[in-house]
């Protein structure tokens, strides 16, 4: 059995898609012991055929692990993690640590390190950003928040993930407070790009030379120049899904209408991608939004 210390240490990730990948990778790459669970055991599988361990359930890599680290989709899924059945919190060792790495409501979060804390487990609030070529390269950023004695736990498994650890409060829900307000941005700009080129289109101005201009110029966005590329190429593989905007701007304007605190443009830009899931672009890529607006010819796929 090795001892943990501030190198190594024994930690599990939950959740092998595009995030939890990269972030098991870079925390192998660190020198941790990793375990990795998903729905697909195969994909636990196969990491562990570089080193690893491989478990089928959130259960039995709770025994495994000292460190949890969650990178599931939302709240729901989540609960499944910790309390469906083959859950991991029943089976964690007390003083563990669990570290939720999705985009939550925040009182959801401060909820959940209570349940924990009160089951002699230690939480941090983790959201993370960045895309899944920076989890691949552990140059992530993570937004967390949690107690001292959860941080001390954690020991340099955070740094092992992401290149900007934010320590933005002494317990759980500023981290995802945050996150949440990094989703306004993120869905705005989206939108509004996706609004710019169906105007451009629109006026008959050609979609490579708008691109080049706007992203050499003032109004340029990261998200137009990332997103607006997948518009050019007429590819909308779901690297983050127009769904996922549904929920995260969703959260956005419950957590204001809780104070009735007006965001009027997070509102509109939550319809802009209500309607394109509705039209039957939920799954694909959230530069998707771009086809709900009428009369354009959008590139095709070459």
């Amino acid at each position: 059995m090795t001892t943990q210390n501030q190198t190594t240490l024994s930690i599990g990730v939950i959740g092998l898609g595009a995030m939890g990948k990269g972030m098991a990778n870079s925390l192998r790459r660190a020198g941790h012991h990793v375990s990795v669970c998903d729905v697909r055991y195969e994909a636990a599988e196969a990491f562990a055929q570089e080193g690893g361990t491989a478990h089928k359930t959130p259960a039995a890599l709770a025994q495994a692990a000292d460190i949890i680290v969650s990178v599931v989709v939302n709240a729901d899924q989540t609960e499944q993690v910790l309390f469906g059945a083959n859950g991991a919190a029943a089976h964690m060792k007390a003083g563990s640590l669990f570290i939720m790495c999705s985009t939550v409501d925040p009182n959801w979060s401060v909820a959940l390190e209570k349940r924990l804390n009160d089951m002699g487990l230690l939480y941090l609030d983790a959201p993370i950003s960045g895309g899944a070529a920076k989890a691949a390269s552990g140059q992530m950023t993570m937004m967390t928040s949690g107690q001292a004695a959860a941080y001390t736990k954690a020991g340099n498994a955070l740094e092992s993930m992401a290149a900007h650890v934010y320590k933005l409060g002494d317990r759980a829900g500023y981290g995802s407070k945050v996150k949440i307000i990094n989703q306004l941005l993120a869905g705005v700009h989206i939108a509004a790009a996706a609004e710019a080129m169906a105007l451009g289109l629109r006026e008959g101005v050609a979609a490579d030379a708008l691109y080049e201009v706007i992203t050499n110029s003032a109004g340029n966005s990261w998200m137009f120049e990332n997103r607006m590329a997948h518009v050019l190429k007429g590819d909308y593989t779901p690297l983050s899904a127009v769904d996922i905007f549904v929920k995260d701007l969703g959260l956005v304007l419950d957590t204001a209408r809780a104070t009735k605190f007006p965001l009027p443009l997070s509102a509109t830009a939550h319809q802009m991608f209500m309607q394109a899931s509705t039209a039957g672009h939920g799954r694909e890529d959230d530069s998707a939004v771009i086809k709900i607006f009428p009369g354009i010819e959008l590139p095709q796929a070459h």
